[in-house]
């Protein structure tokens, strides 16, 4: 099943995507939409507003340096000694952002940079996972861009702050379950800005499998439905070229993981979001 969220006439559902359509399911929570019970008429794919496929994760995690040629080119910003020892920072829920939404170029930082990404959707809790059953609790998969403010993130030794800026944690189109996705290990993640290729590499070439990655998270706390977890980026992100390659309003940044679509944004220079209250 390829499960998206979506918004048509004014109101947000779940619904399996295929082909060119979409059917409404039933259900409010990931785990009731999952189940995948029909709730209405087919409307057109072309017709609706697709939405990251999760509304306020619990939580979003990031594995750091975990392609062996990302981590040869993000020494400038990044520690990457001991590449056996999983570095993980997480993303604020307020960073969630659509598979085709504008993302913000932050008025305090012009050093804008994407990482193309894999994305895990949690689909069960777990704690203390063996290695062996970490897909048991794997709801699917997502294309997604881990949007790093680049100077925020070499002033913090978590990089929280680099990490965490509203609009930059982007995944979708759709959460495609593991029956249909089968072995994604072999799917190209293909990122392009403005139509140059800048990132391809396959799942196969992370230092640590999606399966390590649960079993460590794990090891600490508990996973839950609706947890997102960012499993690395390939190298030729814009702080690896020399001058780096900062993202501009203006650009769009297009991220293709084959079986499971593609995602594209458009920066923009951040809008007035002053808010109290």
């Amino acid at each position: 099943m390829r499960l998206v969220r979506f918004e048509h006439g004014g109101t947000v559902s779940h619904g399996r995507l295929g082909g060119d359509n979409v059917v409404p399911v039933a259900g409010t929570t990931l785990i009731e939409a999952l189940a995948g019970k029909t709730a209405g008429a087919a409307v057109p794919l072309a017709s609706v507003r697709l939405l990251a496929p999760v509304a306020r994760p619990g939580k979003i995690l990031g594995i750091g340096v975990n392609y062996a040629a990302h981590a040869a080119e993000s020494v400038s910003f990044v520690n990457t000694s001991k590449p056996e020892v999983q570095k993980w920072f997480n993303k604020q829920v307020t960073a969630t952002n659509g598979p085709y939404d504008a993302v913000h170029l932050p008025r305090v930082s012009k050093q804008l940079d994407y990482e193309g990404e894999l994305v895990v959707v949690i689909g069960k809790a777990g704690r203390h996972v063996p290695r062996a059953r970490a897909m048991e609790i794997v709801a699917g998969f997502c294309v997604g861009c881990d949007y790093s403010v680049r100077d925020w993130q070499r002033a913090s030794q978590t990089m929280i702050m680099g990490k965490g800026f509203d609009t930059h944690a982007v995944f979708g189109p759709a959460i495609v379950t593991p029956d249909e996705a089968s072995d994604i290990s072999g799917s190209e993640i293909r990122t392009y800005v403005n139509g140059e290729l800048r990132q391809s590499a396959t799942p196969s070439l992370m230092i640590h499998d999606i399966a390590a990655q649960v079993e460590h998270l794990t090891a600490a706390f508990t996973l839950e439905p609706g947890d997102v977890i960012y499993t690395g980026t390939p190298a030729g992100v814009g702080a690896g070229f020399d001058p780096p390659k900062w993202l501009k309003a203006g650009d769009k940044v297009r991220v293709e993981i084959d079986g499971l679509g593609h995602i594209e944004n458009e920066v923009v220079e951040e809008p007035d979001t002053m808010r109290i209250g």
